[in-house]
This record gives structure tokens, C-alpha cells and sequence, in this order.
């Protein structure tokens, strides 16, 4: 399996993301190789006088896309971005998977454009997966659409459905619409009416689901738009952090509890690692003719070679073709 990595995109790059691809290809035995995309002095590097190893090699570009540009502007104007280079190697069949910490927009936009999206796919939604207090829960989309109406919400839980069920191992994925009340009649039009066609799609749906459900663990895929999306994700990973701080603040208070942090230095440490996205790798974009796996901006080569592992699985559960027959099986039947 070959995987083209956008070395140039995220706050630690090309460090972080070098490291993480060296670590990907030690620690990954499916994947034969990993294409490092972007200045090729800048990545060598990096490599401090190491040799690259045999399962790697470098595809230089000259440009990247910075976390701040406008991406549709940015796609446009720089053809031989890390981006739009990585993304390229996926639609010429070189690479069967890409993965960027870099400008989300840009990934977005340059995959919908080269790319396209997958038969009766009308959007590319990102789906990301967040901690719960049971099973991972899908939420989507997380900010690629911030404008939606009812055949997108329905058309992004039939791709979240698919993915928590052939990457997430979940039998029959319960699927949630994101609302302000718990009965159909609860929210704005659009959800009103994509509650409708959810509920006649076939998908296992167990109705609208407000903020306070999604962490319960009762819920395998949870649908909004990306205004919504983004918002939750957002602000979830802001809580997360103020209750590391909170703990730490109350822990160092005073000896005693010092101490009683040091017998439950396993339970945190455990429980650290289950909130920390990077666990996760990051967030695919679902939809287009190719695997795209967007990682947090912020991420470690931790983060980078856990986003290789779920390209890496994207590809062997043949993820595109389950979601094109997905979305023609429940779209056929609701005609």
C-alpha cells in the first residue's frame, strides 16, 4: 500500500511529520510505501545524514499551502503545492492514499477538484472519530460544508454509517441526527426534513440526538453540518484541555493530593490517552475518488503515523466502493 504524506502541512512540519512517516513505515508492515511530499532539502533535513529507507522516497514541490491563505484562492494559484502535489500522486495512481496536517481547506478543495467526488456523492463531508463514554462515536460533517440541506445530511450519514462500520468494526452503526430536542418536530427545516429521509433510508436511526447525547456512547454516527460540526469538535477538544488544566491545577494544591495523583498515575495516563485525538490520527475526507486523511494542524508524529494506519485501513476495506454502493442502494430505494 503506498502513501503519498503531505510533509510540508502542519505547525511541526516537515519535522513532525518526517518523523511520524519514519515511524509509519517501521511499525506498519502493510504499507510498502510512504511518498514524502514537498521540499525535498528541507525533508532531507531532517533526516540528519541518515539514509531513507528503502520503503521511502520524496516528491519534491516547491510550494506550500500556509494554515492562514484562502484555499480555493490557494489551490489555484499554487499548482506545485505539497497539497495539490500529494493529492495529484493519488489521482494518477501512484500513491493509493494521501495524508496532510496542512490547510484544511486546501486539502478539501484541491481533492474535490482533482479528484471528484464518488458516484451520487453530491459533497465530500469529514468525518472525524471522538472519545465517549462507551464507543467511539462519527461525527460529520466537521466543517468541509457549512451550508447543508436534507439529501446532504442524509448522504453524510449513509458514508458515516459505512465508515463506522468497516473501519470502526461496528455491526449495525445507531445513527443520530444532531438537533435541539429529541422529537422530530424539534430543530430548523432542514433537519426536520432530513429526519424524514433518515427515517425512511433503511439506516439503523435512532432519531434526533441533542449536545448532551453525543458522549454517552449510545450513538455510532451523529450528523450535522460543518458549521455545527466544526463547532462541536472545537469546542470539545477546548474542554478537554480545561479539564487536563483543572486537574492538574488541583492535583499540585497541596502534598496530599500530590500523592494521591502519583497512585493514579496509570488511571490518568489511561484516560489521557483516551481523549487525545491524536490517537485517532485523523479525520478522512468522505466522498472523493481517493483517500484523503486530513490530521489536525497540531500534530505530532505520533498523530502523523496513526493518520498513515487509518489511510493504510481506509484503503484495504475498499472504503470508496462500500460508500458509492451505500449511497445508490438507500437513494434507489427512496425513489
Amino acid at each position: 500500500m503506498r502513501i503519498a504524506v503531505d510533509a510540508m502541512g502542519g505547525d511541526f512540519a516537515p519535522r513532525e511529520i518526517v518523523q511520524g512517516a519514519l515511524d509509519a513505515v517501521q511499525q506498519l508492515p502493510a504499507v510498502t510505501e510512504i511518498i514524502l511530499v514537498g521540499d525535498e532539502q528541507r525533508i532531507r533535513a531532517e533526516l540528519k545524514g541518515r539514509a531513507l529507507p528503502a520503503k521511502m522516497r520524496i516528491h519534491h514541490a516547491s510550494e506550500t499551502i500556509e494554515m492562514g491563505e484562502a484555499p480555493a484562492q490557494a489551490v489555484r494559484r499554487k499548482k506545485d503545492s505539497s497539497i495539490s502535489r500529494a493529492i495529484d500522486l493519488v489521482k494518477l495512481g501512484e500513491a493509493d492514499a494521501m495524508v496532510s496536517a496542512g490547510n484544511t481547506g486546501g486539502v478539501v478543495v484541491a481533492a474535490t477538484l482533482k479528484l471528484r467526488t464518488l458516484d451520487g456523492v453530491l459533497r465530500p463531508a469529514i468525518a472525524t472519530v471522538m472519545p465517549t463514554q462507551g464507543r467511539p462515536l462519527v461525527l460529520l460533517d466537521a466543517g468541509a460544508n457549512t451550508d447543508c440541506d436534507a439529501k446532504l445530511l442524509l448522504q453524510f450519514a449513509i458514508m458515516g454509517s459505512v465508515y463506522a462500520q468497516a473501519i470502526l468494526g461496528q455491526a449495525k452503526p445507531v445513527v443520530g441526527l444532531i438537533s435541539i430536542g429529541g422529537e422530530d418536530s424539534k430543530g430548523n427545516e432542514t433537519t426536520k426534513e432530513a429526519f424524514k429521509l433518515l427515517s425512511s433510508s433503511g439506516l439503523n436511526f435512532r432519531g434526533n440526538v441533542e449536545g448532551h447525547d453525543l458522549f454517552k456512547g449510545e450513538t455510532d454516527v451523529a450528523v450535522c453540518d460543518g458549521f455545527v460540526g466544526n463547532t462541536i469538535l472545537k469546542t470539545s477538544e477546548s474542554a478537554a484541555h480545561a479539564i487536563v488544566h483543572w486537574m492538574k491545577k488541583e492535583f499540585t494544591k497541596n502534598p496530599v493530593r500530590l500523592l494521591g495523583a502519583l497512585l493514579l498515575k496509570g488511571a490518568l495516563k489511561s484516560m489521557k490517552n483516551r481523549m487525545d485525538p491524536e490517537m485517532a490520527g485523523g479525520a478522512p475526507l468522505l466522498g472523493v475518488r481517493g483517500v484523503c486523511i486530513i490530521s489536525h494542524g497540531s500534530s505530532s508524529a505520533l498523530a502523523i503515523r496513526h493518520a498513515i494506519r487509518v489511510a493504510s485501513e481506509s484503503v484495504h476495506h475498499n472504503l470508496n466502493q462500500l460508500i458509492a454502493q451505500r449511497i445508490a442502494d438507500v437513494e434507489g430505494a427512496l425513489t
